[in-house]
C-alpha cells in the first residue's frame, strides 16, 4: 500500500488528484488560471467539495478560458448564480471575472502569467521537508508577498492562505510529506 500525504482520504477522486496533479510543477497559463479559479472557490470550504464540482466548473466557466471569462456580461453572471452544479457565491463568481481581466493584464506586462508567478521562486519549485501535518503551514512570508502583489494588481479572493494552497497545487512548493511516495517524484 502506497503511503500518501495525511490529507488524502480514501475517495478515489482525492487519490487521483494527489497522485497525479497535486504538487506537480505547472507552467502553463491555462492550467494556472484553472487552479486559481478552483482555489478561489475553495476559500472557506474543503478541497474535496471543489474537486467534486470541478467538471461542473469547467462547463460553467467555458473550460476555464480566461479570455472568455473576462468578457462575461451581467446576464452570464446571473446565469452562473443559478447554476446548481457550482458553488454559487456572488463574490467568488464576480472575483473570477475580475481575476480573468487582471490575469490578462499580468500577461501583457510579463509575457505570461507563468513568468510572473514563478518569478517569485526564480522559476524553480521550493522543496519543503515536512514530516508531520503540524509542520505544514497555511501561509508563509512568500504567500503573503504574492498575495499582496496580486491584490495590488486587482485580483480578488487571493489571500495568503488561498495563494499558499495555489502554490502547493501547482508545484511552486513541494509540500508532500517526506513519507509520501510522491515526495521524491515531483
Amino acid at each position: 500500500m502506497k503511503k500518501r500525504c495525511f490529507w488524502v482520504s480514501d475517495d478515489p477522486l482525492y487519490i487521483e488528484y494527489h497522485d497525479n496533479e497535486w504538487g506537480v510543477p505547472v507552467y502553463d497559463d491555462d492550467k494556472l488560471f484553472e487552479f486559481l479559479i478552483l482555489e478561489t472557490f475553495q476559500a472557506g470550504l474543503s478541497w474535496i467539495t471543489v474537486l467534486k464540482k470541478r467538471e461542473n466548473f469547467r462547463k460553467a466557466f467555458d473550460n476555464f478560458d480566461y479570455k472568455e471569462i473576462a468578457k462575461y456580461s451581467e446576464e452570464k453572471y446571473e446565469e452562473l448564480l443559478q447554476d446548481a452544479g457550482i458553488i454559487r457565491n456572488k463574490l467568488k463568481i464576480k472575483a473570477t471575472i475580475t481575476n480573468a481581466q487582471a490575469f490578462m493584464k499580468v500577461q501583457e506586462e510579463f509575457g505570461t502569467f507563468s513568468k510572473y508567478i514563478w518569478g517569485f521562486t526564480n522559476g524553480k519549485p521550493i522543496t519543503n521537508k515536512f514530516e508531520k501535518k503540524e509542520e505544514v503551514p497555511a501561509t508563509t512570508e512568500l504567500s503573503d508577498t504574492i498575495s499582496k502583489d496580486l491584490k495590488k494588481r486587482g485580483f480578488k479572493f487571493v489571500g495568503s492562505t488561498v495563494i499558499y494552497a495555489h502554490m502547493q497545487a501547482t508545484g511552486m512548493i513541494n509540500d508532500h510529506t517526506t513519507d509520501c511516495f510522491r515526495y521524491h517524484e515531483v
